[in-house]
């Protein structure tokens, strides 16, 4: 096959024209071509955002139209949440059948499919269809795409790319935040929800023109087509053939046996990572956060504050969520995996501890400014913390072998949690009060500490193979790390 014929392959990029460029123009391409790839990736967190978050805005019109009561409600609201759950557990058969690229583009497709039939809706049975499909969509996407941006960029800048993920995510909060203001009232709730059709087409034609992973392309024997991604995606030759050894090396350990990934997942030496992984992911749920994007307008209403007030508090949530996980993801490959959650934590459960105080104290009037800079300086901890390593820890901590089976498990963990979350948080507040509801999230925040703590080992500036290696060494756990 020509180079010429090769070129034009989807999943195979042009090569560098390196002899007619510096060094230092090489590494500004290089980088533009991670950057391009992660920001493509990251409206996969954009329509995640939104699809789940537009939902809060458009209920009352929705129960209007089709004369609903508070149940069926929760089941549209829900709904995506089960999807979720089903899509994050089995995109990685068809990740590793088809590869993270392939698999982006049948997740991007489905955004698009599931946002225009939920718009379309003629009653609540198909909207509940409908938003169920768009489900299989949200998780696959946070199965796949983080897993498929930490596989292409560098160590060095390996948290900062996955984490545009994240970033995208919030933005896609705020957007449905100010839709449900803005157009509330003023479009159909049909147009609302299939805004998201636009960012859905953007994935769908970026990633068309975008290259497959090269640990993928490795894994399926496509080694000269990987060293093409690599050089592709990395300033020098030396590094990208490095690289490349660094991960056949690995993937021929693997490849010797015929154990299947399932039960290779069970095994001693993987399980450090997969509790690791999973603990955290569970943990950026029951904290606390995704209560709060929820059931803001609630928990300030049912506190006395006017429902406009709290609409526009809900707004303020989404802003401190996009800017704090702007500014973490800055963070987290200077602070560390590890040490930045360790930082915030304790912030985020000071913050809930006293938010359950004035409420408490309150007598059904709690101070409006306290009340609100409470809850704010929270969502700062929080969402500038535990919540931007959560997707990372995901595309970071697993053994490539596992590593789509694994990344399935663990976004499956995360959406059953949310959807815990999501059907338990009023009635923790109908039994304990909203004091008492946010002292137990505050004690949870503490729990989460601790876990990490103990579980949770630095990975900022690491290879993907040496994390690996480190598990297969028995020196994965912080405090065997340090003793190595």
């Amino acid at each position: 096959m020509s180079t010429e014929t090769q070129e034009r392959q989807p999943g195979v990029p042009s090569a560098i024209d390196r002899d007619s460029l510096t060094d230092e123009q090489i590494d500004r391409v290089t980088q533009g071509h991670v950057r391009r790839l992660a920001f493509t990736g990251a409206l996969g967190g954009l329509l995640y955002g939104y699809d789940t978050g537009v939902i809060s805005g458009t209920l009352i019109s929705i129960g209007k139209e089709f004369r609903i009561g508070d149940g069926t409600k929760e089941l549209i609201t829900s709904s995506i949440l089960v999807g979720a759950v089903i899509g994050a557990f089995f995109t990685s058969a068809v990740s590793r059948r088809l590869g993270r690229r392939r698999t982006t583009l049948i997740v991007a497709a489905v955004f698009l499919v599931g946002v225009i039939l939920a718009g379309i809706s003629i009653g609540p049975i198909t909207l509940i269809g409908s938003r169920l499909f768009l489900g299989l969509a949200v998780g696959a996407s946070t199965q796949v795409i983080p897993t498929y941006i930490a596989e292409m960029s560098p160590p060095k800048r390996r948290g900062r790319m996955v984490t545009l993920f994240n970033c995208a995510i919030g933005v896609g909060i705020l957007g449905a935040a100010l839709v449900n203001v803005v157009l509330n009232d003023v479009v159909s709730w049909r147009w609302m929800i299939m805004l998201a059709g636009i960012p859905a087409i953007v994935l769908l034609l970026g990633m068309l023109v975008l290259p497959e992973s090269p640990r993928w392309l490795v894994s399926q024997g496509e080694v000269s087509r990987a060293r093409r991604v690599l050089n592709w995606v990395r300033p020098s030759l030396r590094e990208a053939e490095h690289e490349l050894d660094d991960i056949r090396d690995l993937t021929k350990q693997t490849d010797g046996g015929s154990t299947s990934e399932w039960r290779t997942i069970r095994e001693k030496w993987v399980r450090p990572a997969l509790v690791a992984g999973i603990g955290v992911a569970i943990f950026t749920q029951l904290t606390g956060l995704e209560m709060m994007i929820y059931y803001t307008p609630t928990i300030l209403t049912d506190a006395g504050f006017p429902h406009v007030f709290s609409l526009w508090a809900n707004v303020g949530v989404g802003v401190v969520y996009l800017l704090m996980t702007f500014i973490g993801s800055r963070l987290v490959d200077r602070v560390g995996r590890r040490r930045l959650p360790l930082i915030t934590l304790p912030g985020a459960a000071l913050s809930l501890a006293a938010f359950g105080v004035v409420l408490f104290t309150g007598g059904g009037h709690p101070n409006p400014a306290l009340t609100i800079g409470l809850l704010l300086l929270f969502m700062f901890f929080q969402s500038g913390g535990i919540q931007v390593i959560g997707w990372l820890l995901e595309s970071e901590l697993y053994p490539l072998r596992v590593r789509a089976t694994a990344t399935s498990l663990q976004a499956a963990s995360l959406w059953g949690s949310d959807l815990l979350v999501t059907v338990t948080a009023l009635t923790l507040v109908d039994l304990l009060g909203l004091g008492g509801a946010m002292w137990v999230y505050a004690a949870l925040n503490v729990v989460a500490w601790i876990f990490i703590f103990f579980r949770l080992p630095e990975t900022k500036g690491r290879s993907l193979e040496d994390i690996e290696r480190s598990l297969r060494e028995g020196r994965f756990l912080p405090h065997r790390a340090k003793r190595a």
